[in-house]
């Protein structure tokens, strides 16, 4: 701060609180000596007390002064963010209405810290200024409140009966022991902490893995597997049955697989789980598939794509007819982007119809059928049923055999618009299988309007990448041109809270998309082949996943050693 603000801030102290000149002057010169605000220094020397001091800067900034005596700690709105970046930014949120969070600022003056925060939290800030001894006590007790993070609660179990090798996990112990330990304490704390952690690292899988001395605790983020602390071997059976008796599974049953889902509420919002169980030698493995229905984009705007990318998809799904393909391999994010698809597609005047196989999120205006087959409700005949139903477009969960491909293009040809996924590795690969599938070749010209390849990318932190010097043998060794790097900054991660420390923040989607025009069409009533239709794509404008994730690398959203990860045929 300046003289001048400091002056100004004085007098309104002095007016209220009136402190010796020599005492003044002699907090000036520590103030000068360490560089430390003159204010700080009254306080810290006990010549004016900390609520006077308070009274003053609120006048001076014109800002409500706020005592946090009283106050509880809202474990849901300190999550919104790690506990360090809070203590940095030294602020403690108190409530939210709305959209509107009210926030307890110990420096009021950290202007930026205020615009920081607002750059990372999606709402409206109002600050109150509070002690702050006050606000650093109170998230320094955060952690100590509600529920505790699951390394704490471990340090409380005793863990002397450790299984010892060799024992047969199956015959450990009987039914009535199981359920006695599911419903103990510690072991409901254990798996509602796993949960809790999951959502706050915004993981889309958890694995519990037995082991043959331990229980591994697997986190998913971003595409990546991280290990976590995990719980001691001793509780492996009862905290699985704790598991099953909440997806209402049978805990005696260890022989075979079993899948089941619930529902938990935590951090302000709810989450549906899959669950699927598989026996192993050392005990059954289980892995819980998070699905956050609010993580879906509402439209394909949100979804983050280059402009291209984007008009080719909008062009495709604005065909009144016709056949749409995506593919890529697991966890691509296939299914992201067909219900972001369908949901721009859900009007009042459009019939939507799917067969999916599982059902992952319910979507509000669109009849979803969850394929069975072991009552015959397959996707071949699930889709002909659809198609007495009335449907403008239908979704197919997963083109698998010949008979499900070879009515979906019938679908296609009689005035309908099919989309579906298929297992392979990019756009034109696509029309390959399905010729592979059996599907003739004048039928797939005629029904075909777009087929898409796509994977997913790690987003760099924003907060914490940093520029890096990328040799040029690098470049040369992946087969890229370096001339077509010359001008390109390129970024690495590095690792901070606010992406706990992985460098990476978030996934973005890279997409080739082969539209159909007359040129392609008549080359696939001449081949099949899925590098000469590529050829051909590429003549006609289509542009690569390499050349796409690259364009994100000059843009400096991601590394160029991401890149060639996902996009590694």
């Amino acid at each position: 701060m300046s003289d001048k603000t400091y002056k100004t801030l004085m007098e309104i102290l002095l007016a209220r609180f009136p402190v010796q000149e020599d005492a003044m002057m002699a907090a000036r010169t520590e103030a000068d000596k360490n560089g430390t605000p003159l204010e700080d220094v009254l306080v810290s020397q006990g010549t004016v007390p900390a609520p006077v001091m308070l009274l003053a800067k609120a006048e001076y900034l014109e800002m409500t002064p706020i005592s946090l005596d009283g106050f509880q700690v809202d474990l849901p709105l300190v999550e919104m963010l790690p506990k360090a970046a809070w203590v940095q930014l030294k602020m403690l949120p108190l409530c939210r209405t709305g959209n509107l969070l009210t926030v307890a600022v110990a420096d009021p003056f950290n202007i930026m810290g205020i615009e920081n925060l607002k750059t990372q939290i999606d709402c409206q800030i109002f600050s109150v200024i509070a002690d702050p001894k006050d606000v650093l006590a109170m998230l320094e007790g955060s952690s100590k409140e509600g529920s505790r993070a699951l390394e704490d609660i471990l340090k409380d179990i005793e863990d002397d009966n450790e299984l010892e090798v060799g024992q047969d996990v199956s015959v450990a112990e009987s039914l009535e022991e199981t359920l006695e330990g599911a419903a103990d304490a510690p072991v409901v704390r254990i798996v509602n902490s796993i949960l809790i952690e999951a959502l706050r690292k915004h993981a889309s899988d958890i694995h519990i893995e037995p082991m043959e001395k331990k229980l591994r605790l697997r986190y998913r983020v971003d595409g990546m597997l991280y290990e976590n602390p995990s719980p001691p071997k001793s509780v492996q059976s009862a905290l699985l049955s704790r598991i099953k008796i909440m997806a209402n599974l049978d805990i005696a049953e260890r022989r075979v697989p079993q899948d089941g889902r619930f529902k938990i509420k935590a951090l302000g919002k709810e989450v549906d789980l899959r669950i699927s169980y598989l026996p192993t030698v050392h005990g059954e493995k289980v892995v819980m598939r998070i699905l956050d229905k609010t993580a879906l984009a509402p439209n394909l705007e949100s979804l983050g794509l280059e402009q291209k990318a984007l008009d080719d998809l909008k062009f495709a799904i604005a065909k009144p007819h016709g056949m749409l393909l995506v593919t890529g391999p697991t966890g691509s994010g296939k299914t992201t982007t067909l219900y972001s698809a369908l949901q721009e597609l859900n009007q009042e005047d459009v019939n939507i119809v799917t067969v999916e196989d599982p059902v992952e999120y319910q979507l509000g205006g669109i009849n979803q059928v969850q394929a069975r087959p072991e009552v015959g409700l397959t996707f071949a005949a699930g889709l002909r049923s659809i198609l007495r139903q009335d449907p403008d477009v239908v979704m197919i969960g997963e083109i698998r055999d010949n008979e499900t491909a070879s009515i979906a293009v019938q679908a296609a040809l009689t005035g309908h618009l099919v989309i579906s996924t298929l297992h392979t590795n990019d756009a034109a690969g696509a029309i390959a299988r399905m010729a592979y599938m059996g599907i003739e070749p004048f039928m797939l010209s005629s029904s075909l309007v777009m087929t898409q390849a796509q994977r997913l990318y790690r987003k760099l932190c924003p907060f914490c990448k940093q520029q890096v010097d990328l040799p040029e043998k690098t470049l040369r060794f992946n087969h890229l041109n370096p001339d077509d790097f010359k001008d390109t900054v390129f970024f690495g991660a590095k690792g901070c809270p606010k992406c706990g420390g992985l460098g990476y923040k978030g996934r973005g989607a890279i997409m080739e998309i082969l539209l159909l025009n007359d040129e392609m069409r008549a080359k696939i009533l001449e081949t099949s082949e899925a590098s000469t239709l590529r050829e051909v794509a590429i003549k006609n404008g289509m542009k690569t996943l390499r050349a796409t994730g690259l364009s994100r690398v000059r843009e400096g959203i991601t590394t160029i050693d991401e890149v060639l990860r996902v996009t590694t045929e």
